[in-house]
């Protein structure tokens, strides 16, 4: 009788968390397919667009990830079935039905923020504060349980055959003797705790040295740069910046060893530059904009520019980016 005093005195003291946390996922949910739906490609605030913008700096998860930015089908099943997980495991967790198995969900699905997307936060490291709290509150869930205003506490008291079983304990709620598993709790404890320290670390640097935020500024990687037959080409990927709005190049230069401009694009030029240039590689595109040519996180494209009157020759040329921001960017060749 003790013991199920403190269960309940447990779960009345979570519940709090319990119903913010169902909120916090199940509300993804409503946002992207009920007050708007964000689940059809090609239009804006497309879900999946906004999956591509955790590609760059991941941790463990970037080739799960590049390989749905780069097949839309594959990507769009998984967000609508992503979506629909968290619909489900947020309203299950509001109502306390299944409270210990929809806490596993929870645990899961933010360990997956956490890793995927936990660098991204221009001023409070947003996505890493979401998976770290969500991992703790998963593990806290999963040991309280629900019992008041919750549907495990409903059907215990209606003795429903399924809450009679040995395994609704442990995916359910109940009474657990937690006793018997300190030493395995504790070592989760531990876990939690040890990947909140490394992620803060390998995202941040919020533990020791200098801290970082790759989400403040843009910044873009030039590669695969070549002349071939009077026609430049290249590869952009933009790795770092704020993730809602894209970086906008207002120049691209290229000069030869002396510093002689062969080729000199303002923002007008790019912003009429032909779609049949730019060859994206995602789902998150390099596209011409009113004023300049728009680079989103997480975006990467092959731009091919002709060059009229070139003669290509032996030597260092050096091709240069140019943000609205005044940053540049440089590769030679």
């Amino acid at each position: 009788m003790q013991n199920q005093k403190t269960f309940d005195a447990a779960s009345i003291t979570t519940l709090a968390l319990r119903l913010v946390v169902g909120w916090t996922y199940f509300s993804a949910f409503w946002r992207r397919l009920i007050l708007e739906n964000k689940l059809i490609p090609d239009e804006a605030g497309y879900i999946g667009e906004k999956f591509n913008h955790f590609l760059p700096n991941s941790l463990g998860l970037k080739p799960i990830i590049e390989y749905l930015v780069t097949h839309p089908e594959a990507l769009w099943i998984s967000m609508v079935a992503f979506t629909i997980i968290e619909g489900i495991v947020g309203l299950a967790m509001i109502l306390g039905f299944f409270t210990r198995l929809m806490s596993i969900g929870i645990f899961l699905l933010a360990l997956g923020i956490l890793l995927a997307s936990g660098w991204i936060g221009t001023t409070c490291l947003d996505e890493w504060q979401i998976g770290i709290l969500g991992l703790a509150a998963g593990f806290t869930l999963f040991l309280t349980g629900s019992s008041y205003l919750s549907l495990d506490s409903y059907f215990t008291e209606k003795k429903a055959r399924f809450t009679q079983t040995k395994w609704f304990k442990f995916l359910g709620s109940g009474e657990l003797k937690l006793a018997s598993y300190k030493r395995t709790l504790l070592l989760i404890v531990a876990f939690i705790f040890g990947l909140t320290l490394y992620t803060n670390q390998y995202f941040h640097g919020g533990v020791f040295g200098t801290l970082h935020n790759k989400s403040v500024k843009p910044k873009l990687e030039i590669s695969h740069l070549k002349i071939d037959k009077n026609t430049l080409s290249f590869e952009v990927y933009r790795v770092e910046g704020v993730d809602v709005y894209g970086s906008f190049l207002i120049g691209i230069t290229l000069q030869d060893a002396s510093g002689k401009n062969l080729l000199n694009l303002n923002g007008n030029d790019l912003a009429k530059l032909s779609p049949k240039a730019i060859h994206n590689h995602y789902v998150a595109k390099v596209k011409p904009g009113a004023h300049s040519l728009v680079i989103p996180l997480g975006a990467k494209a092959t731009i091919t520019i002709p060059l009229e009157n070139f003669d290509v020759q032996n030597g260092y040329y050096t091709l240069t980016l140019i943000d609205i921001s005044g940053l540049t960017w440089s590769a030679q060749l």
